[in-house]
């Protein structure tokens, strides 16, 4: 039996949509469809639901959308509510910059910034989705193909898992940034190694000195790399994002083990707070991994075959907005296609919606990249820059409302 939410939204009750991908946007959008009244199956390759360990930010352009599927008593309980953010220099340690979040954030946008294990996320949406009836949720199940039929209005999509087909009305490819369903709709296109090398480590907090780590979202900027750390787990532990500018190293896995000796290297003569991070952090939870991107597409989907999150608009990490760009997706595409009863013309319209904001996110990402990492003259100006843009610089991303973009 249908929800009463989908009987409102009579449009959307009849699809049946394949979803390529059971990551955060994935699950994500399957939820927000079977809210809608569709009935969805989502196709993750791994063997189980699982994300590495490692932590991610949901400010409240994304965490609206989560707070909509009624998920904010489990956010609540799982995640850190970090007072603000800030910019430090690199060997002194002075703040650059300072944004308030916390209350603050909660009544200016109207919904809280979380902090929380990647880990912990995905339970929450793997768990929502068991809870909904209309969804089914396959493990061991790569999307090797796909094809469309386009001779009728009526026609539908097929994909091959396998030794076994699923029809259905339409193709979501949130497959991630080497996306199958990306490849089979405009061919093989290699992503582009940045030149940066990402490190992740988890840190216990009772192995810290008290009060060492502020409750905030901390960047600390210095020539040719980053360090970013904040707390997740409810405060338990401080999840630490460090970027180094490497040539000759461009292993692309999330689980690549990284060698506590080179993490040292990497930040000698950095602040001493940031090595005591370093000393403290668990070591077998010490990754590395080269970041790739590609450039803004000019157009994600065909017919009734679509792109979402990394595998249209592989955002880094230096505005701590990737995840949230695939939730945004998720309740536009779900809006889209509870709004028009044409489903090609409705994926038209939600990758019209989308492209130039992601866009601007891919873009101001990796102008970032550059900008975390300047030295002399550039870095001075940039810190002068950075103290005179206070809270304004985010309003605009913040304030931004999924769930009424096909409003406007």
């Amino acid at each position: 039996m249908l929800h009463k939410e989908a009987e409102l939204n009579s449009s959307a009750n009849d699809l049946h949509v394949l979803i390529a991908g059971g990551g955060i946007g994935g699950l994500t959008t399957a939820l927000c469809l079977a809210k809608r009244g569709c009935r969805v199956s989502v196709f993750e390759q791994a063997s189980e639901f699982s994300e590495v360990g490692a932590g991610i930010q949901l400010s409240p352009n994304c965490s609206r959308v989560l707070h909509d599927l009624g998920l904010e008593e489990q956010l609540r309980t799982k995640a850190f509510l970090p007072e603000g953010s800030q910019f430090r220099h690199w060997r002194t340690g002075e703040v650059i910059s300072e944004s308030v979040l916390g209350e603050t954030a909660l009544k200016k946008y109207g919904m809280p910034y979380y902090h929380i294990h990647r880990g912990d996320l995905l339970k929450i949406l793997v768990d929502a989705t068991k809870n909904r009836s209309e969804i089914e949720l396959h493990v061991n199940a790569s999307v090797e193909s796909f094809h469309e039929e386009r001779a009728a209005r009526s026609g539908g999509v097929t994909i091959q898992v396998g030794d076994t087909r699923y029809e259905g009305d339409l193709l979501i490819g949130a497959d991630g940034i080497r996306s199958v369903v990306r490849a089979g709709l405009w061919g093989e296109q290699n992503p582009r190694y940045t030149g940066n090398v990402a490190w992740r480590a988890m840190v216990p907090v009772a192995r810290l000195p008290k009060g060492l780590i502020r409750p905030m979202s901390t960047a600390w900027w210095g020539p040719r790399k980053h360090f970013v750390h904040y707390y997740v787990r409810r405060g338990d532990f401080v999840n630490c994002v460090c970027v180094v500018e490497k040539a000759g190293w461009d292993v692309e896995s999330w689980t690549e083990p990284g060698d506590y000796a080179e993490l040292k290297s990497d930040f000698a003569g950095w602040h001493s707070d940031i090595h005591q991070l370093i000393d403290n952090a668990d070591r077998d939870s010490l990754f590395k991994w080269a970041l790739y991107d590609r450039p803004p597409m000019r157009h994600w989907g065909q017919g009734r075959v679509t792109l979402l999150g990394d595998a249209c608009h592989p955002t880094l990490p230096f505005m701590a907005q990737g995840a949230a760009m695939a939730i945004e997706d998720a309740a536009v595409i779900a809006g889209c296609l509870a709004s028009n009863d044409d489903t090609a013309a409705s994926l038209q319209h939600y990758e019209a919606l989308r492209r130039g904001r992601t866009a601007s996110i891919q873009n101001g990402s990796r102008r970032n990249a550059t900008v975390f990492h300047l030295s002399g003259i550039k870095a001075w100006l940039r810190n002068r820059a950075a103290r005179s843009a206070g809270n304004h610089t985010m309003d605009k991303l913040y304030r931004y409302n999924a769930l009424e973009a096909t409003n406007v």
